[in-house]
């Protein structure tokens, strides 16, 4: 049976969908295990907050990295075998000390294709029942009291005969049944049993006194008068006398059909999980197919300043700012024809402070069983603070940046004059030492001025001084220049492909950064290979190196501010991460694109295309 979370539901819909769902259910994408998805549940488990999010797993619990989950989880990523762990001890770290709980878990590998993407877990937290197991086999009774009182639906089975010794109400209430099914066979309480597994796994487990347990298994049941289909997260486990033999078997589940149907009942889920959407800080909405707001809790009309029979006719591109607002339909048009995770920063008028304010807006596409969209369920963020922290940051790097300027120009100088008078003096070797002060200075100086770009860039102060060009040209100006420092071997497959309206000087700092980035990740390659061709009325620039690369899930995060490559080998290149961020935002405002494709282990290629002004 194929695991429900790899064939029903988009990691991006589950992470929605099951946000508040009863059990742990978290999602881990890629060799480095990042958490992309992790409800409630699972987060009070690690005693993290969603922080943690988008980190890889040892990153965002480096607790556990000597302990057996990491090795379980390689070897379902490996094997594509599901495990699943019963009882299993975990040190987890709260409030700077290490707490012993106890899980039970399954581990299942998700699929793309016949390739294993990532790891779907789901998780009960069994502590205090195992805590209690001891005491629970002195006072049976006891633990039945407790279990009578239980959320999740409970029973034990006596003998191989399988006599329904307890059932608690929960349990009595899922078969459909009354309290007379107590003392009878379970089979003979529960005919539609026949032809299923159930009764087999339970005699099984006299046999070998192994537990059973399952995340979803399909259970058919005569309840209200008809057979229907249901789904429950099971556990069975074996009793043993003071003997250690096995004398019944402990049934707990949990029905889960709810979250199987959840794609085809999102309203209902939507509904039942509304009073949590209430008390969340966020503004949490769903829209339909056509976008038009079937859900919003309060956040969103208190904001507004609107009574809730005025939001059906509310325009709210009215109040979205000018700038934001074509960035914003552009974004949710490619989410909406992709069906894929949409997530735009714009501002939003408060009409009770009379300004515009940032928002974080995040939004899961839900299809159908045919992928079809159906629904979107989406979330706003306030992060205006943090707007005006980041703003502030940048400030204040703009004047250190500034004020960096004169004194390091003053020591290249003197740097410069220093070599000159050594070398007069004949002293060859302390005149290299300050040549290579220079080459150093030189550096910082380049390190400040990124400081600088971003800065400019992120206050929409940037300049650029636009004029005609050939293209072809500056490829060749600029290759020379990088070839002259370098004992690469820069290969060019050029062609004329004519000339473009950009800023001359920032188009040719981009094309150096990505030479420059190319040698830099190249340690053990000889070439780099740049190409200039005319595709579709475009110029196109791309640079192929054969160094490290970069996995498929972190390459579209390398034009990301400070984002770096993360690797073993991530000590050996230097570097603000600021680069390709100036270089994306230099081609996007010379109405280009720029993009990357990369293999791990086997290189880059970088590449970004300007429109071609025909004379």
């Amino acid at each position: 049976m194929k695991n429900f979370l790899n064939n029903t539901i988009s990691h991006e819909s589950l992470a929605s969908l099951f946000s508040q769902a009863p059990i742990g259910l978290a999602v881990l994408m890629g060799e480095n295990f990042v958490i992309e998805n992790a409800n409630s549940q699972v987060l009070d488990f690690w005693q993290k907050g969603d922080s943690i999010i988008g980190l890889p797993l040892l990153e965002a619990l480096p607790e556990i990295e000597n302990q057996e989950f990491p090795k379980i989880l390689r070897g379902v990523y490996e094997t594509g075998i599901t495990f699943k762990g019963s009882k299993a001890k975990a040190l987890l770290e709260k409030e700077g000390v290490l707490i012993t709980y106890y899980f039970d878990f399954i581990y299942s590998p998700i699929f793309s294709g016949e390739e294993i993407t990532g790891i779907s877990i789901v998780a009960i937290d069994v502590t205090d029942k195992v805590l209690s197991e001891i005491k629970l086999h002195e006072n049976e009774l006891l633990f039945k009291e407790l279990m009578e009182i239980s959320d999740y639906a409970t029973g034990m089975y006596k003998g191989e005969d399988l006599v329904i010794e307890f059932a608690n109400d929960q349990m009595i209430k899922s078969w459909g049944k009354t309290k007379a099914v107590i003392g009878q066979k379970l089979e003979d309480a529960l005919p539609e049993l026949e032809g299923q597994p159930f009764v087999e796994i339970l005699r099984n487990i006299f046999r070998t006194g192994e537990p059973y347990i399952a995340t979803e298994d399909k259970v058919e049941l005569i309840v209200d008068g008809r057979l229907q289909q249901f789904y429950y997260s099971i556990s069975y486990r074996p009793l043993r006398d003071s003997s250690g033999k096995i004398y019944a078997i402990w049934n707990m589940a949990m029905n889960v059909t709810e979250l199987v149907n959840a794609r085809m009942k999102a309203q209902n889920v939507m509904k039942e999980y509304r009073n949590l959407a209430e008390a969340m800080p966020h503004i949490v909405w769903t829209t339909d197919q056509e976008n038009k707001l079937i859900y919003y809790n309060k956040n969103l009309t208190n904001f507004l300043n609107l009574k809730e029979e005025d939001i059906e006719s509310f325009d709210f591109s009215d109040s979205i700012h000018p700038e934001d607002l074509v960035k914003l339909k552009e974004v949710w048009e490619k989410s909406t024809l992709e069906q894929k995770f949409f997530e735009i920063e714009f501002r939003l008028f408060d009409p009770l402070n009379e300004k515009f304010v940032w928002f974080l807006n995040r939004a899961t596409p839900v299809l159908d069983d045919e992928g079809n969209l159906t629904q979107w369920i989406g979330t706003s963020t306030n992060i205006d603070e943090f707007k005006k922290l980041s703003a502030q940051k940048d400030t204040f790097l703009g004047i250190a940046s500034h004020e960096l300027k004169t004194p390091l120009t003053s020591l290249k100088l003197y740097a410069q004059v220093l070599e000159r008078m050594l070398r007069k003096t004949g002293d060859e070797k302390n005149a290299e030492f300050a040549k290579k002060m220079d080459l150093q200075i030189v550096k910082l100086t380049s390190l400040i001025a990124d400081l600088l770009d971003v800065t400019k860039i992120n206050a929409g102060k940037i300049y650029l001084n636009e004029e005609i060009f050939d293209f072809e040209k500056l490829v060749i100006e600029t290759v020379e220049d990088q070839q002259m420092s370098t004992a690469y071997k820069i290969e060019m497959q050029t062609e004329s492909v004519g000339t473009v309206f950009a800023d001359r000087n920032r188009i040719g700092q981009v094309m150096t950064n990505l030479i420059s980035n190319a040698i830099k990740y190249s340690p053990k390659a000889e070439r780099i290979v740049v190409t200039v061709k005319e595709t579709n009325n475009n110029v196109e620039f791309s640079v192929q190196d054969f160094g490290i690369g970069m996995p498929e899930d972190k390459k579209n995060r390398v034009f990301e501010q400070y984002y770096r490559v993360s690797g073993d080998e991530e000590s050996t290149f230097p570097g603000l991460g600021l680069g390709l961020y100036i270089s994306s935002q230099i081609v996007e405002r010379s109405h280009g694109k720029i993009s990357v494709s990369s293999t791990l282990n086997h290189g880059s290629t970088f590449c970004f295309s300007l429109p071609k002004v025909k004379l």
